[in-house]
């Protein structure tokens, strides 16, 4: 939600003018922060185990070292599910071929019908569009929603960029905390990184650096270092203040293992957004999602390939036995190798007989792979090629569509919320760099807001559109059958406008109200013009007839125009 002529930050009670900032300070709240953060530590650390070993940071020494191995991942289902899962999101929420936002007024009744409203709009998330498409957005979506699925929350930090307005980091799960307002919402960010000697001396400048940083730039300039990056609300902010340090989000950088700070600056808007699958009122990280519920259906499955491949190779590959006296012999086992037997005739033979019922076993095994793949609503993105193959008309797809849908939907709206805080902060560059479209005089004043028109959004408003369809279709039909004044039941300009804003059809394609109006009244005007001349030739004839061919007839025909 933004207001078009408001450029400044809200009004807050101002309190606390003059609190000192110290790394103590910072540390204090980063230790509080931590504590809560390990309540889920450990379940976070077992996801990445079974989904992305190489996902997470726990520890910032990570950066040193290896990449982790794994002995529990021993079927690619759940990677694949995760995969199917991002790409599926990718391509459903927030394709960078599709038109997958809009941007509207959220006083409806001055939008409706009035073209250059919409006209301002278009352009403007056109805009948005481009900015997103030139920077590296696109490129991290993909992995926010990996980390989405398994994990059940993901963050990016938001950049400006002078050549591209805005771009973004994607931080490691494990590398960073965070805490919510009363609000419910993200207003507090404490993450931890390495820097080289090389890099903070040329971020931060050599006078703010700490004398080992100086010391390891001579010896040694690719040491790496932890820092640590805090924001949170500002206690000395000052509305209206050009003062970076006095703005809306304090923002603090500085080394573990020094007592001064490399940088204390400050954000009119926060920094980060977080993507979650949601969480209940008193926790403040998500501990259900996806990754979650797959998990014991993971871990089962893991279980079955140890047992079903233990079954496999006792099939091919059995103990044996046989005489002693055939002992420390070669015995051969290649098609078609002749082995002696001893003097009794007894040769070589399984220990006991195996046989598993390795066919059902493979059976409940794939089922539990596909249960796998549900979680993460792989049969929702593959819909329309698992219907086609069992030969369901439009209708069945259309209604096994939706009922797919009303489960993903809690999910989809998580999404868009997260979205709406970067489309949010996008305009606000828009606005404060001057590259915003000029706003018309009748905009001035009123809130704009997102509106989200991706397949996946679509599939939801997918109602809206078929109630409509169904409606005018009926009205149609009982009016042709019944009393053609029944159409006029109609407001098909309405009707019309409302198709195009659900369908997401850009506004150029739709003709405006005032535009048909004009074409209306050219039209009657035409159709008056043909029928006084008609009434006129009309007339004319009857003179012709009634006169003849006297000079008082032809008098009177000329001055009729006969």
């Amino acid at each position: 939600m933004t207001k078009l002529d408001d450029k400044k930050a809200p009004e807050k009670f101002e309190s606390n003018q003059g609190f000192k900032y110290t790394k103590e300070y910072f540390e204090r709240r980063r230790n509080q922060m931590k504590e809560v953060f390990y309540n889920i530590k450990a379940d976070l650390e077992e996801l990445a185990d079974y989904f992305s070993p190489n996902s997470v940071k726990f520890l910032i020494t990570d950066v040193n070292k290896k990449r982790k191995k794994t002995s529990k991942i021993l079927d690619s289902t759940p990677l694949v599910a995760v995969r199917n899962f991002s790409s599926g999101m990718m391509s459903g929420a927030t394709s960078p071929t599709r038109r997958w936002f809009k941007t509207v007024l959220m006083n409806k009744e001055i939008e409706a019908g009035n073209w250059e409203i919409k006209n301002w709009c278009a352009k403007q998330a056109e805009l948005t569009r481009k900015i997103l498409y030139s920077s590296n957005f696109y490129q991290l979506l993909p992995s926010v929603y990996k980390q989405l699925g398994i994990f059940s929350f993901s963050a990016l930090a938001i950049l400006k960029d002078y050549d591209s307005v805005v771009k973004f980091k994607l931080l490691p799960i494990g590398s960073y905390y965070y805490s919510k307002n009363y609000k419910d919402k993200t207003d507090t960010f404490c993450r931890n990184f390495c820097m080289s000697a090389k890099d903070l001396i040329s971020e931060f400048g050599i006078e703010n650096v700490s004398d080992t940083v100086k010391e390891a730039s001579l010896k040694n300039h690719d040491k790496m270092f932890e820092i640590v990056h805090f924001v949170e609300p500002n206690k000395n902010y000052v509305k209206d203040s050009k003062i970076k340090y006095q703005k809306e989000f304090i923002s603090c950088y500085y080394e573990t293992g020094s007592d001064s700070l490399l940088r204390l600056s400050g954000f009119k808007k926060f920094p980060f957004v977080v993507f979650e699958s949601g969480c209940n009122g008193e926790d403040n990280y998500p501990t259900d999602g996806i990754g979650y519920n797959a998990l014991p259906d993971v871990k089962q499955l893991m279980t079955m390939v140890k047992e079903y491949a233990k079954a496999v190779k006792k099939m091919v590959s059995p103990s044996i036995k046989g005489p002693a006296s055939l002992k420390g012999k070669n015995i051969a086992d290649t098609p078609g190798h002749y082995n002696e037997t001893d003097e009794n005739g007894q040769g070589i033979s399984p220990v006991y007989e195996v046989n598993p019922r390795v066919l059902e076993l493979k059976q409940e095994k794939d089922e539990l792979k596909q249960t796998i793949k549900e979680h993460f609503y792989n049969d929702l993105f593959a819909m329309i090629l698992n219907t086609a193959e069992r030969s369901r008309t439009a209708t069945e797809v259309n209604e096994l569509k939706e009922e797919k849908m009303v489960l993903l939907s809690p999910l989809l709206e998580q999404i868009h919320s997260a979205l709406r805080i970067i489309l949010d902060w996008i305009f606000y560059e828009e606005a404060d760099t001057g590259i915003l479209p000029e706003v018309p005089k009748i905009l001035e004043g009123q809130e704009i807001e997102v509106e989200f028109v991706s397949t996946l959004a679509q599939a939801l408003k997918a109602q809206n559109i078929a109630s409509m369809e169904r409606f005018t279709t009926f009205v149609a039909n009982i009016g042709n059958s019944i009393d053609p004044i029944l159409l006029k039941k109609l407001r098909g300009e309405k009707i019309i406008d409302d198709y195009a804003d659900f369908a997401n059809i850009d506004p150029s394609q739709v003709l405006p109200t005032e535009e048909l109006n004009e074409i209306r009244r050219t039209i009657e005007e035409k159709q008056q013009q043909q029928e006084a001349i008609a009434q006129l030739q009309a007339g004319g004839q009857f003179v012709k007839n009634m006169g003849g061919v006297d000079a008082i007839g032809a008098g009177l025909m000329a001055r009729v125009g006969g």
